[in-house]
């Protein structure tokens, strides 16, 4: 069914073909489940009520659109077409799910435009600027958002997709919302720092994505105190990693001893490798197909006694093929984890498409809490130290400096294939 709304004065809510029945009876079934909380649309005395806080407590600076949401024009930045049109339709229906949870009577109006058939980002900003668009979310991917940050052009508040690289700074009016490995990395390594962790090694994939990972790691690991003492790369092209990890737990010098001394002796002797003893720890961040071999290696050569961290990569919420991790010391989101909230999202959303709908994965619900942010940042919701939304589907949400959007996740442990959430965040 396509969505044909009025237009106003050019900005129709929708220019593409889309279930809106199925979206409609999604957001009915979710609005109407008593296990989910109210924070996701409250009234909206609620939503602009003063909130109290201590005067030590700043709050971040948040340009507010001084208008009802109704009359608010948002344009969506996503890639619609080309290799990455999966991942902009899993965040679309996860923004649309949400924005159809709101009474129609509240609702904004939103347009997408396609980046993917863009002849560029700063003309597309341009296009999405002369229509009418009082707020931006997107684009998806970091490049653009790059381009987008460098665009000075006059432009309205935009809330980013993706975080921008490394030393580029933020413009005005710039909010970025990302679910980033090398801040995973980072959350991980206080996490080992606060379990009483200084020393360890780490195996990280071959490639960019487990340089930065590993980058993002060691830098906030060293700061509060640690250290590494080796890390190792595997291809995740192959099926074993006997060798790198043998490499980096010493076993290779645990053999090279027994051929030492069997010359000295001149007879075989009897022989049980022995690994290294001096680490506290092990980072070993990969997909999860991956991890799933890590795991048993790292029981073979001796090292299940010691506990193994890593991002929310390596989990699936697969029982079966999880019990090869057991012992695994992750962090993810409560959409993937479980709970009221996310559990109820789920079955309506099973329920409005009995016929398997949209992908339920990451991306689904980071479209999901981009709509709620969306909306906070357009009212000026912020509450104290930051904080915008305490129950997110990806986490606590908070702003903190350069508009970046901080995620609050959740620490787990696998037990025989089974999920124990572990305290602290």
């Amino acid at each position: 069914m396509t969505l044909k709304e009025p237009a106003v004065k050019g900005f129709p809510i929708m220019q593409r073909s889309f279930p809106l029945a199925a979206l409609c009876a999604a957001a009915a079934l979710i609005a109407g489940c008593a296990a989910v909380p109210r924070t996701y649309a409250p009234p909206p005395s609620a939503r602009r009520a003063p909130v109290s806080r201590p005067p030590s407590i700043r709050r971040p600076h948040v340009t507010a659109v001084r208008l009802p949401l109704p009359r608010v024009r948002i344009a969506m930045l996503l890639p619609e077409s080309g290799p990455l049109a999966g991942a902009g339709q899993s965040v679309r229906d996860g923004f649309l799910t949400a924005y159809y949870q709101m009474p129609s009577a509240q609702r904004p109006q939103v347009r997408i435009y396609d980046t993917a058939t863009a002849g560029s980002l700063r003309s597309l900003i341009a296009r999405a600027t002369r229509d009418g668009a009082n707020f931006i979310v997107g684009p998806l991917t970091r490049p653009n958002v790059a381009a987008a940050a460098a665009d000075q052009e006059s432009r309205p508040p935009m809330l980013a997709l993706n975080f921008l690289p490394h030393g580029q700074q933020a413009p005005r009016r710039f909010y970025q919302f990302a679910l980033s490995p090398t801040a995973e990395a980072r959350m991980v390594a206080r996490r080992v720092l606060a379990d009483g962790h200084r020393l360890g090694i780490a195996i990280v994939p071959s490639g960019q994505w487990g340089t930065r990972v590993l980058d993002a790691f060691r830098q906030q690991f060293q700061a509060g105190g640690g250290r590494l003492l080796a890390t190792t790369r595997i291809n995740l092209s192959q099926n074993d990693y006997a060798g790198p990890i043998t490499h980096v737990l010493l076993i290779n010098q645990s053999y090279q001893r027994l051929r030492d001394l069997e010359y000295l002796f001149g007879m075989p002797l009897k022989f049980v490798p022995r690994r290294r003893q001096d680490i506290q720890f092990i980072f070993a961040p990969a997909p999860a197909s991956a991890e799933r071999q890590i795991e048993p290696e790292l029981r073979f050569f001796y090292a299940n006694g010691v506990p193994t961290y890593s991002t929310s990569d390596a989990f699936l919420p697969d029982p079966t093929a999880n019990q090869n991790l057991d012992g695994l010391r992750f962090l993810d989101m409560p959409w993937m984890l479980g709970g009221p909230l996310p559990d109820a999202v789920r079955a309506a959303a099973r329920q409005a498409w009995p016929a398997g709908g949209p992908d339920l994965g990451r991306l689904f619900a980071f479209g999901f809490d981009a709509y709620h942010l969306t909306v906070a940042l357009l009212e000026g919701r912020v509450g104290p130290d930051g904080l915008i939304d305490p129950n997110g589907l990806t986490g606590r949400l908070r702003l903190g400096p350069g508009g970046h959007i901080h995620r609050g996740l959740i620490w787990a442990q696998l037990e025989n294939g089974q999920i124990r959430i572990l305290p602290g965040h």
